[in-house]
């Protein structure tokens, strides 16, 4: 029996926190999987960023990365290991490059999702380009006022391809339309209709098979937004919007990803399903940090000890020959779980973590009771408040991550 040593880099940005308590669980684990007669035993460290040759060979079975949507350095360098080195990547990083949330919003709406009716504005000015003058003799004169009484109020003015909340605007109004329109400036502008009211605002984040429903609120400080909370959901909301998160990362070939909705009158409504670089931190995320880093070791294990493949070619036709069909909606988004379980390999996943990852449950409990799991939520709210306020929130996301322990214990 030979012992073959398989590496994972961590392609990093401002990641603080979940990095150290990914290592430390893995170093802790130290797992040695038995697979084909020979040994598979894993090595972690992080990817550092430096000039490099086309033809280098990439040290890397697989890389967890966090860089890919906005640093080119990184995202050609595993676009070139991708293709010449078979490497596996979270996630398919020309899928990241190209399907930004104006083409997720198509393509899930291709496959008859009830995404919320949106317009896509052309921007209010442009840089200067040599080609601009004559390009803008094409450009037809519009009546925003027209589109937005059209769409109704209240609705949302946000970036076509945006996140973090970045220059979203909530419009009530024609006067509120253009103001923010006004405003926009070179941005090209998604105007969607508003799901509003609502009653249930739910992320529902995705890692490979895995998937966990948070109760959300946008409009509490960034400290509250996850709220601290499990059940919550009917066991049918439940499996629909885990089946909608299945079928849209299986569909664009994201192994992590997080999909809002918003629950209406009961009917689920998807607003915003193009996150593939989820917040990951722990002031972000606190109870439910623990599940994100454990979901991450799984997933990246069986990927790197079983040789799993990334598809690099993204295949709709399955998915729009189920569209096509004659079957209700919900029959149809069980008919794309069905695929996303069969590209995930759920039940060879949850079989290798039976077999082969007993101890991580235990292991992972320990851990975030450790004086290293409170210095690593340290580190990350040292990073982002003000002196006088970091014991106060380390304080209080240590106490949540103790929550979801004794939530873990409760449920063994």
């Amino acid at each position: 029996m030979s012992r073959i040593v398989k590496n994972i880099g961590l392609s990093l940005g401002a990641d603080i926190c979940w990095p150290v308590c990914y290592e430390e669980i893995m170093q802790r684990l130290a797992p040695a999987i038995p697979v084909d007669g020979n040994t598979i035993e894993i090595e972690v460290d992080r990817v550092s960023i430096e000039p490099f040759s086309l033809s280098q060979p990439c040290k890397y079975d697989l890389v967890i990365d966090r860089l890919t949507h906005w640093f080119y350095p990184s995202r050609e360098w595993i676009k070139k290991a991708v293709l010449m080195d078979g490497l596996y990547v979270f996630n398919n990083p020309w899928s990241i490059q190209s399907m930004e949330k104006h083409t997720s919003y198509c393509a899930m709406m291709r496959l008859g999702l009830p995404v919320p009716d949106t317009w896509i504005l052309p921007q209010k000015s442009y840089q200067s380009t040599h080609d601009l003058e004559k390009t803008l003799e094409y450009a037809s004169l519009f009546d925003l006022d027209k589109i937005g009484a059209t769409l109704g109020y209240p609705s949302f003015l946000k970036p076509y391809d945006g996140g973090a909340w970045v220059g979203v605007s909530k419009i009530d109004s024609g006067p509120d339309l253009h103001a923010a329109y006004d405003e926009s400036g070179t941005r090209l502008m998604h105007l969607q209709k508003a799901v509003l009211p609502h009653d249930l605002f739910v992320r529902c984040v995705g890692l490979g098979p895995q998937l966990r429903s948070v109760n959300y609120d946008p409009d509490a400080p960034l400290h509250d937004r996850y709220r601290p909370e499990s059940n919550f959901l009917d066991a049918d909301s439940e499996q629909l919007l885990q089946d909608i998160t299945l079928t849209i990362n299986s569909f664009f070939g994201w192994d992590f990803n997080s999909c809002e909705g918003l629950r209406q009158d009961g009917e689920w409504f998807p607003i915003d399903f193009a996150n593939a670089c989820p917040d990951s931190q722990v002031t972000s995320l606190h109870y439910h940090f623990p599940w994100l880093v454990m979901a991450n070791v799984r997933w990246s294990i069986f990927c790197v000890a079983t040789g799993r493949k990334m598809r690099k070619n993204l295949d709709w036709a399955p998915y729009f020959e189920i569209a096509d069909s004659d079957r209700s909606y919900r029959e149809k988004i069980s008919a794309y779980a069905d695929i996303a379980h069969q590209r995930f390999e759920t039940e060879r996943f949850e079989d290798f973590c039976a077999r082969h990852l007993g101890d991580l449950d235990e292991i992972g409990w320990e851990f975030f009771g450790s004086d290293l799991a409170r210095q690593a939520i340290r580190n990350k709210v040292t990073a982002l408040y003000p002196t006088h306020e970091v014991e106060q929130f380390t304080q209080l996301f240590w106490d949540r991550i103790q929550h979801c322990r004794s939530d873990m214990e409760a449920g063994r």
